[in-house]
């Protein structure tokens, strides 16, 4: 699962370098001998504060306050070197100077304080990532899969877009959703929604009646747990496939949600023709009014699913990110090469800051098992021995 490793090490502890050190060590010794060393009309004291303030950039408040010390004693013997140590102006200047290292160590510990806290923070969120969105297994049958989550709010690991992937008998189903709103707020369709799937996307033959189980999950958690003015606010679009092994095809059933674009071997791109229903949690009841599209998906095609964040995405002049044509230029790699490429590129192109949470996921059609060897399969898991139905219209065994 992909997150914004550039940006993530800023938020690590400091590090410290015993190297850097050297610059404001180097920088007191330097300051004092041009104090002394200058005429007596030139004052250079005052700038050993520019040592302590230096050191808070790389090293925790210990260091800082040692360096200040340092700093307080340069002056003291440019004081003594001109017999004016005791004097009310030097006297001053070594007050000031420590006033000002307190105030910097004071910062630091502030600083560290704060680092600790969005540390703890990150941690808390991926934990909550890897128990609500659990990472999709990169080989699924006869596909390659590989996702990235990219969530617009700082700090923040996880929102409201939304992925899982199931194994059938005979084949993958996969969903993909953006809740209305972002980032924390909207974890709770999001849990609820993923749950729902894991546990009826082995339970319904169709997608249609899978989308129907899924809506009246969602019903019953609105009416449960949402206030009666936010209810007709609240829906998650949502992107239903079945991906047969043994057909070179996709089935799609959409709630609302964008058309998936398919990438050729040769880079071609394709993108589907859907007939959406209405969003999830819009009271739609039954499975009839969920149609079911389908579009050719070979041996090296690439599917790309993905959430509005990822076509939203603007630059600074406010142009959208052409994300078919950029994920275009990566057809031949593989899943995962594929989407490091395309966040890279999504991230330059948006400086960075994202106004929406983006989840995509690659999905590429390896091969068909021969008959042969569907048939070698079956016996050796004993699905003939048990007696269970083969056929499209059978039940779907868990997990």
């Amino acid at each position: 699962m992909g997150s914004r490793q550039g940006s993530a090490a800023f938020g690590q502890p400091w590090q410290s370098s015993h190297l850097l050190l050297l610059v404001p060590a180097a920088l007191i010794v330097l300051i004092t001998a041009s104090d002394i060393l200058a005429p007596t009309d030139i004052i250079l004291g005052p700038l050993l504060v520019v040592a302590p303030a230096l050191t808070a950039w790389f090293e925790g408040p210990w260091t800082t306050g040692g360096m200040g010390v340092m700093a307080v004693a340069g002056q003291a013997l440019s004081g003594w070197h001109f017999g004016t140590l005791l004097t009310r102006p030097v006297i001053v200047q070594m007050i000031a100077l420590a006033v000002l290292t307190v105030l910097v160590v004071v910062l630091c510990v502030v600083r560290d304080r704060r680092t600790r806290q969005l540390a703890q923070v990150r941690s808390v969120a991926e934990a909550a990532q890897h128990v609500l969105m659990w990472p999709l297994p990169s080989r699924l049958g006869t596909l390659q899969l590989a996702s990235v989550y990219l969530a617009a709010e700082d700090e923040a690991e996880i929102g409201g877009d939304l992925y899982a992937a199931a194994r059938t008998d005979s084949g993958a189903r996969v969903m993909i959703g953006d809740v209305r709103g972002k980032g924390l707020s909207a974890l709770g369709e999001a849990a609820l929604l993923l749950g729902a799937f894991r546990e009826a996307a082995h339970q319904h033959a169709s997608l249609p009646e899978l989308a129907g189980a899924l809506e009246r999950s969602m019903a019953r958690y609105l009416a449960d747990f949402e206030p009666d003015d936010e209810a007709e606010e609240r829906f998650v679009t949502a992107l239903l496939l079945e991906i047969p092994d043994d057909e070179p095809l996709v089935r799609m059933t959409s709630c609302g949600h964008l058309a998936p674009v398919l990438l050729g071997p040769d880079g071609q791109v394709t993108e589907a023709d859907l007939h959406p229903a209405p969003p999830l949690g819009v009271g739609l009841q039954g499975s009839g009014g969920y149609p079911v599209d389908v579009l050719s998906f070979g041996p090296g095609d690439t599917l790309l699913l993905y959430t509005d964040g990822a076509v939203e995405a603007r630059d600074r002049d406010g142009a959208f990110y052409p994300f078919s044509e950029r994920a275009a230029r990566w057809a031949g790699h593989p899943p995962e090469a594929l989407l490091h490429h395309v966040e890279r590129n999504l991230l330059a192109h948006t400086g960075g800051h994202l106004g929406d949470d983006v989840a995509i996921i690659a999905i590429r059609r390896i091969a068909i098992p021969h008959p042969s060897h569907r048939l070698e399969h079956a016996v050796q898991s004993g699905a003939l021995g048990r007696g269970a139905p083969t056929g499209a219209g059978g039940p779907m065994a868990g997990g």
